[in-house]
């Protein structure tokens, strides 16, 4: 056996429920509970009928009949491969994650308890191992609902207060959106969720820490690099780091009398980490060797990055900036946040975690917030991130809640917290901490104790808000110490302690589209703030989701019992009604009702993006927004711009345009139609502008056309600004004019900017609302030639989208087309033989 050994413990286990004498097959671990169950229903022909099972909690009302689990025990088990008895050597059991009240016994006799299930944990079987017997490794699962219950009520001193779920769930160190969330079933899962190994080995690098600066010059990375080590056989530690197979580093330290070995390093000529589009994500790889002299018997290879990040928050005339620099660079911080992408989040697999980030990427998106309700990601998350550019802004794992801070629960939060900063701080795409997700908003709404003036942390337990000392300090400590190059955040939204709405300070989640006063979604811009870290509109999945989950065919229509239970948010029916009836004409046909609601979101989040990055070039008055959301953990209508099959709604396209590198902008100003009905605004101002995220200027050319809804014909000459000065990483205003409403007919203003003689932008401003407008006979071709899709029109055509079909990507959708103005889509995955993509628009018969 080679000198350190660690065999996974994927295959040979069994599960039973705890009362039960029947032990069922396991396919892989890591697993939970209900894909094994939803497994055990393929068993069935060879299987008692009288087994477990069963059905895919995804498909109609099925999740009601999985609710029976979450009140039962269960128990894993598997018999443990033999191993060798060599002096010296150690055998130690390692677990990566348990979910979550989990009881660990080797030969019936316990080694480990554990009640959270983000903590990874090592147990030394070396003396506990029968030499020529079977060695059984079993878990025990306590139900997770009924167990945070007890514990709830075990506190009754403390205000169980929040949104979503079981309020038991802040008892609990499990996935919060396990009990249910608004946009997520209840599910409440167990098992082991993350890998199992045997390690056997004489000595081992334990961790390995990687402290660095990089100089104002940025022409020189110093620092030190930490190898923990465990086994009295370690003596000594070989460094070295190597930049695409050429060594640019090495070094030797003894192992000190505390399991240490450290060596200074310096590299000159370093080549940095960057967000994609503004750099190379250059990644070195750094290894440390142990050796007892003689040979090598453990050693730990990580891919890390070098890159100066700043948080940048300093007073201006509006309050306080939020932004954040990347290695001198200013980066407005377009993308979205992130929930877990399955209920169930074992089966994610490596290749699907690299279609969501990839989506990212080619939609320009720079940033995603790990969300504060869902996991600790995979490693491979992370590794993706570094590998495409994508920053991470990652969330303590604390939502919408009122957290408790009795003691065993703050020494279960700090080992998580522990661990898990340890395992993260060599990714370079690790940006930002923030302490947890709309927890002082529950403070707010609950009108429950927080004194910012009071710098007294000890106080802060004995309020009815003890989870500030979790915020405010015992999370700031933990990211001091172990991973202090990262800044951090008391939390999402929060802003130097005001009130979490504060536009002035901070981040914020501005819900007053959709949620809260359910303003228009026409002045998203003027709701933001510093950093617009959740903002949101709901849209319907596509149609094959739809019909992937609605079981009965009678159920497909717009508001029916299936489909509405597949959409988790509080009073959906009135907010989805509320912007569709307000800016569309209302269809009840599914597939038109389906496209209204996904344009009523495109065109949210167009307005939103388009004004905040207008506001970024304006002296960082903001400095990111992140949609909510990305992804989604099952099939359902929510606020996702790409349904869980990564199907994209067209409010990816949107979103992809408005951050193009160069993206241009028009916009005419908002008049509220709704107040006074008949008296629409005489004259309205309008602008156009270039947003550009290049780090150098540009010339370009930009046009602005005046052309009839009804006729496809301009109205007047159109406006052309030649050898245009586009300024770096900001906004270049460009033309602006004023529109005589009383004595021009309705019509789009159509906007494009060429850079070196290529077309990189288009945009389109309407009058609203679009319910009042005329979409008749628009004279539309869709044409495909090869992997192009040509599209024309004779008059103006608003959201054109083309069919998401599996295994086929088209670069651009929810188009607006304008006459003498051919758009080309590229397309790929379509081979001769398939059919076209289907497509469609706003009035479309």
């Amino acid at each position: 056996m080679a000198a350190s050994a660690a065999q996974d413990l994927s295959k040979g286990w069994e599960f039973k429920q705890a009362d039960s004498q029947e032990w069922l097959p396991v396919a892989r671990v890591p697993t939970n509970l209900h894909l094994d169950l939803m497994d055990n229903k393929k068993y069935r022909t060879r299987l008692p009928l009288s087994w477990p099972m069963i059905e895919d909690p995804f498909l109609g009302f099925n999740e009601l009949a999985c609710q029976w689990i979450h009140d039962k025990d269960w128990i894993y088990r598997v018999k443990l491969p033999s191993v060798s008895s060599k002096h010296g050597r150690k055998h130690v059991l390692a677990l990566d994650g348990l979910d979550t009240y989990a009881t660990v016994k080797l030969n019936d006799e316990t080694i480990l308890e554990s009640d959270n299930m983000f903590i990874m944990h090592r147990i030394d079987v070396t003396d506990k191992l029968l030499a020529d017997k079977d060695n059984m490794l079993e878990i025990y699962f306590k139900a997770a609902l009924p167990e945070s219950q007890r514990i709830k009520a075990a506190h009754p001193e403390h205000k169980w207060l929040g949104s979503n779920g079981d309020m038991a769930r802040l008892a609990a160190r499990k996935a919060q959106y396990h009990y249910g969330w608004d946009w997520g079933p209840v599910l409440i899962t167990c098992g082991p969720w993350r890998a199992v190994r045997l390690e056997t080995y004489e000595a081992r690098v334990a961790d390995m820490r990687i402290d660095y600066e990089v100089d104002s010059s940025f022409k020189k990375v110093t620092g030190s690099i930490t190898a923990t080590v465990e086994g009295a056989s370690g003596k000594t530690v070989d460094f070295s780091a190597k930049l695409e197979g050429n060594e640019v580093f090495k070094g030797t330290a003894e192992v000190d009398g505390d399991g240490k070995a450290t060596v200074e390093f310096h590299i000159s000529e370093p080549k940095l980490w960057y967000p994609h589009g503004y750099g190379a994500q250059t990644l070195y790889g750094v290894t440390a060797a142990v050796s007892n002299g003689q040979e090598t018997l453990d050693s730990v290879t990580k891919r890390t990055g070098f890159r100066k990040g700043e948080l940048i928050q300093e007073p201006d005339k509006i309050g306080k900036s939020f932004y954040f620099r990347i290695n001198g660079i200013d980066v407005f911080c377009g993308g979205s946040d992130w929930i877990p992408a399955d209920s169930f989040t074992p089966r994610i697999t490596e290749a699907k975690y690299r279609k969501w980030l990839e989506m990212m990427v080619d939609g320009y998106q720079v940033m995603i917030r790990v969300w504060g309700g869902g996991i600790w990601e995979e490693d491979v998350f992370y590794d993706l991130c570094d590998e495409l550019g994508v920053m991470v802004w990652q969330d303590f794992l604390f939502g919408c809640g009122n957290y408790p801070a009795f003691p065993e629960i703050l020494d279960s939060i700090e080992k998580e917290c522990v661990c898990q900063t340890k395992r993260l701080r060599h990714h370079p795409s690790m940006i930002i901490y923030a302490g947890n997700n709309e927890d002082y908003q529950i403070q707010e709404q609950n009108d429950l104790t927080y004194n910012y003036e009071d710098k007294d942390p000890q106080s802060w337990l004995k309020t009815d808000f003890p989870a500030r000392y979790i915020y405010e300090k015992l999370l700031p400590d933990v990211v001091a110490a172990h991973s202090p190059h990262i800044p951090y955040h008391p939390g999402s939204p929060w802003g130097d302690g005001k009130i979490s709405s504060d536009t002035t300070v901070g981040d914020m989640h501005q819900w007053n589209v959709w949620h809260g006063t359910q303003e228009k979604y026409q002045i998203f811009d003027t709701l933001g703030g510093r950093f617009n870290s959740e903002f949101g509109m709901e849209a319907f999945p596509h149609i094959d989701t739809i019909k992937h989950y609605v079981t009965d065919p009678k159920q497909l229509y717009p508001q029916s019992h299936m489909i509405d239970f597949h959409n988790k948010a509080d009073g959906h029916e009135r907010r989805i009604a509320t912007y569709v009836v307000e800016n569309f004409r209302t269809q009840t046909d599914l597939e038109k009702f389906i496209h209204l609601t996904q344009l009523s979101q495109a065109e949210a989040l167009m307005f939103g993006y388009r004004g905040w990055r207008k506001q970024w070039g304006e002296q960082r008055h903001c400095g990111g927004a992140l949609v909510w959301q990305l992804n989604d953990c099952w099939p359902v209508t929510s606020w996702a711009i790409v349904d869980y099959f990564l199907r994209k709604k067209p409010a990816y396209y949107a979103m992809r345009r408005v951050l193009a590198p160069v993206a241009v902008a028009v916009k005419r100003e908002h008049h509220d139609w709704s107040v006074v009905h008949a008296r629409p605004a005489k004259t309205l101002g309008w602008e156009c502008w270039v947003a550009s995220s290049k780090t150098q200027d540009t010339v370009g050319t930009v046009e602005v056309r005046f052309i009839s809804i009804a006729t496809g014909k301009e109205i007047a000459e159109k406006l052309v600004k030649k050898d245009l000065t586009i300024t770096a990483n900001g906004t270049t205003p460009v033309l602006s004019g004023t529109i005589d409403n009383s004595a021009c007919e309705p019509h789009v203003l159509a906007a494009r900017v060429w850079v070196d003689g290529e077309l990189v932008s288009r945009d389109c401003d309407w009058p609203q609302p679009l319910k009042y407008l005329d979409f008749s006979d628009r004279g539309v071709e869709v044409a495909r030639k090869g992997d192009e899709i040509f599209v024309r029109a004779g008059k103006p055509t608003k959201g054109l989208v083309f069919e998401e079909r599996e295994g086929v990507l088209v670069h651009d959708s929810a188009l607006d087309v304008v006459p003498g103005d051919e758009q080309v889509v590229r397309v790929k995955g379509l081979g001769e033989g398939d059919g076209d993509l289907g497509w469609t628009y706003l009035g479309a018969p």
